[in-house]
């Protein structure tokens, strides 16, 4: 049942709620295997990390996080040799998990949680002392409050322009620095309060393939922590971030916050684990994208195909995925950077069709210009899915037509890596040694992945920080 966010005149708030999850949550209270997903969560993301130290967009940024910190930082960043200031290096961290759209999803939030998470609770657990048992219970905790939260708008953020990794992400965020730095249930009330007047997160860079999106989970992580840390030392927030006439549901959805459910934002906290919901990507493009690439790389192998035979492709996809994946119609048919390629249905079909696969290769310069890809791609068009399960799953179905009149079709009705077609965490670990490969050693991967999946075993977090970095 769907109830419009209004104004509350009785009982705990919203944010009095998660707080109180937060404060409250032990370790002894999460499942093992919620515990050992967890650990593979920040594996894939910290694969991917080290990756995205490849690309030309780590080193702009880090340039930019470098001159910030004025060379006064002394806090170590993923995958890399520098020292950044403690803020900086969190939305470094960021910026290199979320760079490559990598990173993990969470369906019915439509939300990366992980790329935001990860580095807040990494560096808060180190920046006060703590153990990796502390840095881990921290994560599980803003995983599952960022994903409710981020589910309460059902897809209706993305309708309105705006990206829950960065909106939604800076409130877990901000429940998972003050966990981390000592505040009450009242304190970290106030934070989310606090929170609301810092959070931010625009799609426009949709129109153009920009660079933004990449900081969003990261400037996210920087939100929260200030809001924490104003919220420590007394700063007072509105008490409905949430269910406020002008909270974050009501401002920035507009007409749509009728179709949020408020319940969502605290049903089964503690029981039922959203995070064992969190899907890993097995594509690295926009999850949007992944079965209609998938449908035609089948197609492709099926049948034997030649991009020279094909006269037409049909893909379907979810309605509510058009404004991302479709649209504006010749940037996706002829991508003019890797962001616009991995936001493009028409690209990574054609690109699956062609080639059988899409990967980080697929992303290159040279890649981008293969004229044999944006040939096949002018001709790729939309429809909207009308049997789509969305948001549960992203599904696809590519209808191929030939020039002999043929038609070939094939659906992916449940997206690979979906909850409902896990990848498993054996998966996981092969897709970092896949993303690790690219920067270092093998003898140095596996040091990472051993660190990773040990990280609340005896570990200081700040030694974990550390153990992440680049080595040299």
């Amino acid at each position: 049942m769907s109830t419009s966010p209004t104004p509350s005149v009785s009982g705990p708030t919203i944010a009095a709620k998660l707080a109180t999850f937060v404060a409250d949550l032990t370790p002894q209270q999460i499942p093992a295997a919620v515990l050992e997903r967890a650990r593979h969560l920040i594996l894939d993301s910290v694969g991917i990390a080290h990756a995205s130290t490849h690309y030309d967009f780590a080193h702009r940024s880090l340039s930019a996080m470098t001159e910030l910190s004025a060379g006064a930082g002394d806090t170590p960043v993923i995958g890399l040799a520098a020292k950044l200031s403690f803020r900086d290096a969190m939305l470094m961290n960021g910026i290199l998990i979320h760079g490559l759209d990598y990173d993990d999803t969470h369906a019915a939030g439509v939300i990366h949680a992980t790329a935001s998470t990860f580095p807040c609770a990494l560096g808060s657990a180190a920046q006060a002392g703590l153990d990796g048992e502390a840095l881990l219970t921290a994560y599980v905790a803003g995983m599952e409050v960022g994903t409710r939260l981020a589910s309460v708008a059902k897809g209706g953020f993305h309708q309105v322009g705006f990206h829950p990794t960065g909106l939604i992400g800076a409130f877990s965020c901000a429940l998972v620095a003050g966990r981390l730095f000592g505040l009450n249930a009242q304190q970290l009330s106030m934070a989310q309060g606090i929170t609301l007047s810092v959070a931010s997160g625009s799609l426009e860079f949709l129109q153009d393939g920009a660079w933004t999106k990449r900081m969003h989970p990261g400037w996210a992580a920087v939100a929260g922590l200030t809001a924490a840390t104003m919220a420590r030392h007394g700063f007072k927030g509105p008490d409905r971030p949430y269910e406020g006439r002008f909270g974050v549901f009501n401002s920035y959805l507009g007409p749509l916050a009728k179709d949020c459910d408020l319940g969502l934002a605290t049903a089964g906290l503690g029981e039922v684990w959203e995070l064992a919901k969190v899907t890993v990507k097995p594509l690295p493009a926009c999850h949007f994208t992944h079965a209609c690439a998938d449908a035609a790389a089948i197609l492709r192998d099926r049948h034997s195909l030649r991009v020279a035979d094909i006269a037409a492709v049909r893909a379907l996809v979810p309605a509510e995925v058009v404004k991302t994946v479709c649209e504006p119609v010749a940037t996706k048919k002829r991508p003019q950077n890797s962001y616009d390629a991995q936001f493009s249905i028409p690209y990574t079909v054609a690109t699956a069709l062609a080639k059988g696969r899409f990967g980080l290769a697929e992303l290159d310069d040279a890649a981008l210009r293969d004229e044999q890809v944006l040939a096949l791609a002018a001709k790729v068009e939309y429809e909207v899915d009308p049997d789509s399960p969305f948001p549960t799953y992203y599904s696809g179905e590519v209808v191929v037509t030939l020039n002999d009149g043929r038609e070939l079709r094939h659906r992916e009705h449940i997206n690979r890596g979906a909850a409902g077609r896990p990848i498993s965490n054996a998966d996981v670990e092969r897709k970092f040694f896949e993303n690790m490969q690219l920067v270092t050693s093998a003898a140095r991967a596996a040091q990472v992945r051993d660190l990773v999946l040990a990280i609340d075993r005896d570990s200081a977090a700040v030694d974990v920080q550390r153990g992440l970095a680049a080595r040299g």
